[in-house]
């Protein structure tokens, strides 16, 4: 299948998705994330794939997270019940479900709704110019509550969701939300190497290591996705684009179209 906004290859027993809007910072509009989405079902269905990688294009970004723009003009066409129709809210679940080991190659930086998304993943390698912020408390949203506890544990959590301050790589790495830190130079390689040595040992017995442990969490992570998203759209709903994103709107003259 040919992807518009996401490039798929295939290198020894890897699957290689590569978020790929660069002028957008990758930022993840609907069709990236359908087609993400896409991808993951393909390499999954795959036997001769043994490990998924997923990165950004370019060296700034991984993901910049949800397109603005986009946010906004649903925000001005649909009434919010429609919006939550619409798309697939899903799949950040799906991706943390899959049920081969995913790792993140954290090109550039990490947020919002890019933070949910390496935040689900198994693993993630950096480098100094990789970062994250989980953003969403800062206007008026909900996310991740699910996944990072997961990563980092629940008082650093806490911290990063309530704050929703920026985490640098050298941070990163020290609290566990990168399992290694290696110069840009050596980003590739070093995920790759880790990715292959996963995908050339048994495959069934990887995917059951994996599935015994989100079993074996104590509550379901699927239970866990679904209160944050009950939370989102029953209790508190998340702010409008054009709520939570003035300033950024105001310094690339966005409006509605």
């Amino acid at each position: 299948m040919a992807y518009e906004t996401i490039l798929l290859d295939r290198e020894d027993g890897v699957g290689i998705i590569t978020l790929n809007r660069p002028d957008k910072l990758n930022a993840m509009n609907r069709k990236l994330g359908a087609e993400l989405s896409d991808a993951m079902k393909e390499l999954n269905a795959d036997d001769g794939i043994g490990c998924i990688v997923i990165t950004g294009a370019g060296e700034k970004a991984f993901s910049a997270g949800g397109d603005i723009q986009e946010q906004l003009n649903d925000d001005a066409r649909y009434s919010r019940e429609e919006q939550d129709k619409m798309g697939s809210p899903r799949r950040s679940y799906e991706i943390a479900a899959s049920p081969k080991p995913t790792i993140g190659m954290m090109n550039g930086l990490a947020y919002g709704g890019a933070g949910v998304l390496a935040s689900s993943l198994d693993m993630r390698v950096g480098c100094e110019g990789t970062k994250f912020r989980f953003l969403a408390a800062a206007y008026g949203r909900i996310n991740s509550t699910w996944s990072l506890g997961c990563q980092v544990g629940w008082p650093m959590a806490k911290e990063l969701l309530f704050t929703a301050r920026i985490v640098e790589a050298e941070e990163a790495y020290r609290i566990g939300l990168l399992n290694h830190l290696v110069p840009r130079a050596q980003l590739r390689a070093k995920t790759m190497e880790l990715a292959k040595t996963i995908a050339g040992n048994h495959r069934g017995a990887v995917m059951g290591v994996k599935k015994l442990l989100l079993e074996q969490l104590g509550q379901k992570q699927e239970a866990r996705w679904e209160a944050e998203y009950r939370y989102g759209t029953q209790v508190m709903r998340g702010a409008q684009a054009k709520d939570a994103f003035p300033e950024f709107m105001a310094r690339k003259g966005m409006k509605a179209q």
